[in-house]
């Protein structure tokens, strides 16, 4: 994943990292990143591998579809919270881990993260880490608006400096999950970031986050889009309108086909939305 989010960064746009938890889910963004011709990050933390079969299944499933592209394509585990779940991942295969210790001390944060460093980084592996606390839920965990904190500049460098990660998830006001207050988003706080942090900035919580906010955000150093609730929800949907339609027959394709279908059209929309030029325009793709 670095050398993707480098020239990302480098460039002016940004990477989705989109999370999957199957063949058909896998499938949508693999398929919508190769009809666009670009990059693409398949995703998943605990909760996913759980239900894939774990992670040596999000593996195959990831090695299945990348077999079937021609583009770069990189497998991150996503938000572990233990330095066993790294292990497991790196031991099935990925080629990226996110450690996520922000709610601890910045000092536990920074042990953690380079105990994690010292493994990945012995197998050529890229390690993302999260420096500031978002709101909403993620995996297992849910934070509530007040007790989110948002990454301070002088921090962040320290914080890259002492760990030597790879690309640092910041908050600025964004949130897991969908929205359940109005975004304010701290481009102002981004921007002191970048200017202090030369390594890949992570914008998590990309789901319902407001699209011009992500096109100044890509703008300002964000080199990867983190999008979970809003994919899954695109399935979600697809099967309770399918379900309700007039003369709804159950077979496989019937359920299933309009669903990733759904999935595959957010995907484009996201990834045309990522390809951000720095003068504001949109790539041509």
């Amino acid at each position: 994943m670095k050398p993707l989010l480098i020239n990302a960064r480098g460039s002016g746009y940004a990477l989705g990292a989109f999370t999957f938890w199957s063949l058909d889910s896998a499938q949508a963004i693999t398929l919508a990143a190769q009809k666009l011709d670009m990059p693409v990050i398949l995703q998943g933390g605990q909760i996913e591998a759980e239900h894939a079969g774990g992670y040596d299944k999000m593996y195959m499933i990831a090695s299945s579809v990348a077999g079937d592209i021609d583009i770069p394509i990189a497998l991150n585990l996503d938000h572990a919270g233990s330095f066993e779940q790294v292990k497991q991942a790196i031991e099935a295969g990925f080629t990226s881990v996110m450690i996520d210790a922000s709610q601890c001390s910045f000092e536990e944060n920074v042990e953690q993260t380079c105990r994690v460093v010292e493994l990945a980084h012995r197998f050529g592996i890229t390690v993302e880490s999260e420096l500031g606390i978002l709101a909403g839920t993620e995996g297992k965990l849910s934070v509530n608006e007040s007790e989110a904190l948002q990454t301070k500049p002088e921090d962040a460098l320290r914080f890259i400096k002492e760990t030597k990660i790879d690309a640092l998830a910041v908050a600025i006001g964004t949130a897991h999950g969908f929205y359940k207050f109005k975004p304010e988003i701290n481009i102002k706080r981004l921007k002191e970031i970048a200017m202090v942090v030369k390594e890949p900035l992570v914008l998590h919580g990309g789901s319902g986050t407001p699209e011009d906010k992500v096109v100044e955000a890509i703008e300002c150093g964000i080199a990867k889009v983190n999008i979970c609730t809003e994919f899954v929800a695109a399935f979600g949907k697809s099967f309770m309108e399918t379900q309700n339609s007039e003369g709804f027959k159950y077979s496989v394709p019937n359920l299933f086909t309009k669903a990733k279908q759904s999935g595959y059209e957010l995907v484009l929309e996201k990834i045309k939305l990522f390809a951000n030029d720095r003068d504001g325009r949109q790539r041509s793709i």
